[in-house]
């Protein structure tokens, strides 16, 4: 289609305006957990035990916040893109595990799902030439 046909020419804006859209939500989303503290930390990291990891919950709680916190930074200006997206993805393998242990659907579960499978495209992808680690 005509329309569309050059908008190829702007797939490094597109990566830029995805990656600053997750980078951003991610961040909101991790600020929070970042700020609830050790109980909040606790929490989190008990959800590990899904892959039976049952010891220092509250290291995992801290470094699924700071994933999320720092990594959506990343992932604002593409530092350190790929290693950023593959923590992602084993964020979000851990909350569909859990979401699916305590009773969710398929459909319950499907944003960390939907966000698991972009973040494993975008390793492949890579954060584009607008960026700090310039694709």
């Amino acid at each position: 289609m005509a329309l569309f046909s050059q908008l190829g020419n702007y797939r490094n804006f597109g990566l830029l305006v995805l990656r600053a859209g997750l980078g951003v939500m991610m961040f909101l989303h991790g600020i929070g957990k970042l700020h609830g503290g050790i109980d909040e930390w606790a929490s989190l990291g008990q959800k590990m035990g899904y892959l039976h990891i049952h010891f220092f919950p509250i290291l995992w709680g801290f470094l699924c916040a700071v994933t999320e916190t720092i990594g959506g930074l990343f992932c604002v200006i593409g530092l350190w893109f790929r290693l950023v997206s593959l923590l992602m993805v084993i964020n979000f393998i851990v909350a569909i595990l859990y979401l699916f242990a305590s009773g969710s659907t398929i459909l319950g579960a499907s944003e960390a799902i939907e966000l698991a499978f972009v973040f494993f495209g975008l390793i492949f992808v890579g954060p584009g030439n607008i960026s700090v680690d310039k694709g």
